[in-house]
């Protein structure tokens, strides 16, 4: 079979199974009530922001210029790592130019050969891919079973050992039982990395720092600016030893260009708004919550609400249905789902009006009896 004939039974068998995917550019005007995205405070568009990220870029140009170890770190970055820092309780912290780098770097600076990496079933990609590309000896445990969790701890016979998680988890919007995964790692001598993406923001500086575990050696935390904080870019927080080793043996960091001035100016604006607005964190649990009620589903602990569908395609039908009336949101298909079920993805952010909200609503009541 030639590549070219590959390539087409691929795509077909894709679309047959209702799993195809498609690039929808959109333009600055886009009228649509935007439900899909991971704005969740609504930043990207605040005009604070836009006036840093615009500045940031009159004053240093469109890029940072090189890798961060040649000429590529700005005072910028160096501001924002130290203000992020110290907002999630964290000694130090270290950004990437994105969220999936930061994953990628911290874990495969961590673990190689003798380490032994325990991951919940739900992690990200970005943690999977990280996961293989360490080699490290893996276990998968079940999804936020404590006991699955200390039993894999209590087996492992490595050098090292990560416990690897998610503070809330993207497709069913659970969170972690980070307090008891904490001790058990404490006591086992175990490091536990939490990717705080969906959790920055909405609960504030993070559920690690809310539940007091900021700071602790023993807890290394991951989060993105590209949710609640509206622009783009990673980071990774922990103690000074751990960002030293990170800057001199983390590839994605190392061999990667800094990030760029206006997503770094725009973040740290962001930042800002976050910590001394918080009920825009408040604002957005309340409205998933209330959403959730009206749908009959359970609410979630971050700011995504997962409706199950009964197939991929009356998911990509209701999305469809939605788009329609001026309303985007988003669907989960496998394999992008751990547990294989079609959901609608829908993100409650603080940025959309009240009166839009109150029509996005009720527009989903209808969309999702027809295509239940």
């Amino acid at each position: 079979m030639s590549w070219d004939e590959w390539l087409a039974a691929r795509a077909q068998a894709r679309e047959d199974a209702g799993l195809t995917r498609r690039l929808r550019p959109r333009d600055a005007d886009d009228p649509m009530t935007d439900l899909a995205g991971n704005d969740y405070l609504g930043l990207s568009g605040d005009p604070r922001v836009r006036a840093a990220a615009a500045a940031a870029a009159e004053s240093y140009g469109a890029g940072a210029g090189a890798s961060r170890l040649v000429t590529g770190t700005l005072d910028l970055h160096a501001a924002l790592e130290a203000e992020l820092a110290e907002w999630m309780e964290q000694p130090a912290g270290l950004v990437f130019s994105t969220g999936y780098h930061a994953n990628l770097g911290v874990v495969t600076a961590l673990a190689d050969r003798s380490t032994r990496v325990i991951s919940d079933a739900h992690v990200h990609a970005s943690l999977i891919d990280a996961i293989r590309l360490s080699r490290a000896a893996v276990s998968v445990v079940p999804h936020n079973d404590v006991d699955a969790v200390r039993q894999a701890l209590a087996g492992a016979t490595e050098e090292r050992v990560l416990v690897v998680v998610e503070s809330i988890y993207s497709v069913l919007g659970d969170a972690a039982p980070l307090a008891e995964l904490a001790r058990l790692c404490g006591d086992a001598g175990a490091l536990l990395v939490v990717d705080e993406a969906h959790g920055l923001g909405v609960h504030g500086r993070g559920l690690v720092a809310s539940l007091g575990l900021g700071g602790l050696p023993h807890v290394v935390v991951t989060a993105t600016l590209s949710k609640a904080l509206g622009a783009q870019g990673g980071a990774v927080l922990g103690s000074a030893a751990l960002r030293e080793h990170l800057v001199n043996t983390a590839r994605p960091f190392i061999f990667d260009t800094g990030l760029a001035p206006a997503a770094t100016g725009g973040a740290l604006a962001a930042l800002r708004i976050a910590r001394t607005e918080p009920w825009l964190g408040i604002r957005v649990l309340t409205r998933v919550r209330e959403l959730a009620d009206a749908l009959g589903v359970i609410a979630p602990d971050g700011a995504v609400l997962s409706v199950p569908m009964s197939s991929p395609t009356a998911a990509v039908e209701a999305q469809a249905a939605a788009l329609r009336v001026g309303l985007r949101v988003g669907c989960f298909r496998p394999p992008s789902v751990p547990d294989g079920v079609s959901r609608l993805r829908i993100t409650a952010s603080a940025g959309v009006p009240e009166d839009e909200w109150r029509r996005a609503v009720d527009t989903l009541i209808t969309i999702t009896k027809e295509h239940s």
